[in-house]
C-alpha cells in the first residue's frame, strides 16, 4: 500500500481504544532519549523547547508544521544529538507553547524561530545551525533566514509547498482544516486519542508515531480534553513568501515525499525555479505529507548524507 492509498477512516488511532500500538525497537530507543523541556519568553509569550545533544556542537534546529508542536521531532532529533547541539520550538499558539490574542503572522513566528536559537545556544558551535522544516514550518524557515541572513548556514524543508500555480493553491487550501474558534471538547484522553487525524487525510503505516505525536497533542482543560493548537489557523501570504524565497541567500535543500498531494511532480520544478541554484532536491520513497511519520528512518538516512557534505560544498 502507498502512502497515498484512499482512507477508509482518517481517525487511524481509534481502533487502539486508547492503548499504545506497538513499536519497534529503533523508536523505543529513540524516544527514551528524551529531551530537555524549557521555555523561552519571546514577545510577552512562553515558547516550548525541546533540546538534545551537548552545548558547543554544531547546531540543528527543527521547525514543525501548522497546528503541530515540537514533539513531531521527538524521535528524528534523538538520532543527531551525538553529534549536533539540537533543538525544537513550538510555535506560538501550538504545543505548550502560549497562545497570543492579537494572533500570528509567519514573520512573527519567523521571529521566534530566530529567538530559538539563541535559547537553545545553538549558536555556541563552530558554525552557524542548520534549519529543518517540515511543510508550513519551511514558509518559517525561509522567512527567518530571509529577515537574518546570517542567522542559518542553510535551510532545509521537508515537503513545503512553494510557488504552486493558482490551481493548486486552491486545492491544498481546500484540503486544509477550516477555521474554527474553538476545538471540539472530549469527555477522555482516550476519545481525544480517537479523535486525532493526520491533515491532509492520508494512509499511514506507523501508528506508533501517530500515536506518539496525538498523546502529546492532548490537555486537559475544565470539562474534558482537547487539542493544544489555537484553533484560528495561521495563513501564508504566498506573494510574501514568494518573494523570501527568491531572495534567500543560504543554500537551501528541498525534500519531499514522492506520494505527497502537496509537492507533486507538476509542482515541483517551480518550487526549484524560486530556491537558490543548485538546490538539491531529495524524493522520499513512499512517503506522504507527513514525512517523518511516513518513512522516518529514510527520512533520517536522507539527511544525515545530506549534512555530511552540504551545505559546504554549496556555499
Amino acid at each position: 500500500m502507498s502512502a497515498q492509498s484512499a482512507i477508509e477512516d482518517p481517525y487511524l488511532l481509534a481502533r487502539y481504544r486508547g492503548a499504545r500500538p506497538a513499536s519497534p525497537a529503533w523508536f523505543t530507543q529513540a524516544i527514551a532519549n528524551t529531551p530537555a523541556r524549557t521555555f523561552f519568553q519571546h514577545d510577552g509569550a512562553n515558547i516550548e523547547l525541546l533540546t538534545w545533544g551537548e552545548r558547543g556542537l554544531p547546531g540543528l534546529l527543527f521547525l514543525h508544521g501548522n497546528g503541530a508542536h515540537a514533539d513531531w521531532w521527538s524521535h528524528i532529533a534523538p538520532f543527531f544529538s551525538g553529534e549536533w547541539r539540537c533543538a525544537a520550538l513550538s510555535f506560538s499558539g501550538m504545543g505548550r507553547s502560549d497562545r497570543r490574542e492579537e494572533g500570528y503572522t509567519i514573520a512573527g513566528l519567523a521571529r521566534e524561530a530566530l529567538a530559538a536559537v539563541g535559547a537553545a545556544e545553538l549558536d555556541a558551535g563552530p558554525a552557524r545551525p542548520v534549519v529543518i522544516s517540515h511543510s508550513f514550518g519551511g514558509s518559517v524557515a525561509i522567512e527567518a533566514a530571509t529577515a537574518d541572513p546570517a542567522a542559518f548556514a542553510g535551510v532545509v524543508t521537508v515537503d513545503t509547498p512553494l510557488n504552486l500555480d493558482p490551481e493548486q493553491l486552491r486545492a491544498a487550501r481546500g484540503k486544509a482544516q477550516k477555521r474554527r474558534t474553538t476545538h471540539r471538547l472530549y469527555n477522555s484522553f482516550e476519545e481525544g486519542l480517537a479523535g486525532f487525524r493526520l491533515s491532509p487525510p492520508q494512509a499511514c503505516g506507523n501508528d506508533f508515531i501517530a500515536d506518539h505525536i496525538a498523546r502529546q497533542s492532548l490537555v486537559q482543560i475544565e470539562g474534558g480534553w482537547t487539542w493544544h493548537f489555537d484553533p484560528r489557523r495561521v495563513t501564508i501570504d504566498s506573494q510574501r513568501n514568494l518573494a523570501a524565497t527568491r531572495q534567500l541567500a543560504c543554500p537551501a535543500a528541498y525534500l519531499y515525499g514522492d506520494q505527497s498531494v502537496l509537492v507533486t511532480p507538476e509542482s515541483l520544478p517551480r518550487a526549484l525555479d524560486i530556491l537558490p541554484a543548485g538546490t538539491p532536491a531529495i524524493a522520499i520513497p513512499n512517503a506522504a505529507h507527513h514525512v517523518m511519520v511516513d518513512q522516518p528512518l529514510s527520512l533520517v538516512t536522507a539527511l544525515r548524507t545530506l549534512l555530511a557534505t552540504w551545505p559546504r560544498a554549496a556555499a
